[in-house]
């Protein structure tokens, strides 16, 4: 195998899934979100669908009525190796992963999680809009965005956009659009940090391994702004928020 090609797989390969998460943090929401055998589960944004591989097998695969989940997303390599993880686990027959964008998509389900895609929204609001007409009535949503913990410097706000919101203001965007807040929980400092480390550990391996490649000085450079970023830029600034939804 060439080197560009160890490049290409080694980009989310250290990451467990592409959020700040801890397991047990993990175990929590899933539990909040209360998934029930027969159910069905839907992640749109589900990238390789590990939450949702977790959702599923908590809600119980075996017995007469078995939970199933659907997975959406624009990245062909990630919904492969979402399938490859279903397969490992014998959840291939219960988990669907599916090629496409998570605003289009309009089949309901009992509980639904979207986590860091309200983006693909348009933005929290339009998010939390969209999602209401995806949750079947008496189903949960687990919502993850973005918020600020403390103002951001101008250049922070700058590249993660003006539709990011105080965590009182993220909780009143649910509220005012009908949602009620069942469970509320954030990502600590450990967990930001283990996602910052995770999502650059990969190509760094890579770097140690292929010094001389041609593409190293690229690849370099742009793991050094992120870190430059994050300790210089967002770490204790921006933080991400868990809500378990009902309406």
């Amino acid at each position: 195998m060439q080197s560009a090609d160890h490049l290409a797989a080694s980009r989310y390969a250290r990451m467990r899934w592409n959020t700040p998460l801890a397991p047990e943090h993990a175990a929590l929401l899933l539990q909040r979100l209360d998934v029930r055998p027969g159910a069905r589960v839907l992640d749109l944004g589900c990238g390789w669908g590990e939450l949702l591989l977790r959702a599923v097998a908590a809600g119980g695969v075996s017995g007469p009525v078995a939970t199933r989940g659907v997975g959406v997303d624009t990245d062909g390599d990630a919904l492969e190796r979402g399938r490859r993880l279903a397969a490992d686990r014998s959840l291939n027959r219960h988990v669907t992963f599916v090629m496409g964008e998570a605003a289009a998509w309009h089949e309901p389900a009992d509980r639904v999680l979207s986590i860091g895609s309200a983006h693909a929204f348009g933005g929290t609001r339009a998010a939390l809009d969209a999602l209401a007409a995806v949750v079947r009535p008496g189903g949960r949503l687990l919502f993850g965005d973005a918020y600020w913990e403390r103002p951001p410097t101008p250049e922070v706000e700058q590249i993660f956009g003006s539709d990011v919101v105080t965590l009182p203001g993220l909780v009143e965007a649910a509220r005012e659009r009908g949602w009620r807040v069942l469970h509320l929980s954030t990502a600590d400092q450990r967990e930001w940090d283990d996602f910052e480390s995770t999502w650059v550990a990969g190509r760094q391996e890579w770097l140690l391994s292929y010094p001389e490649d041609p593409r190293a000085a690229g690849v370099r450079a742009e793991l050094d702004d992120r870190l430059r970023q994050y300790v210089g830029g967002y770490r204790g600034v921006l933080g991400l928020a868990y809500l378990v939804l009902g309406r």
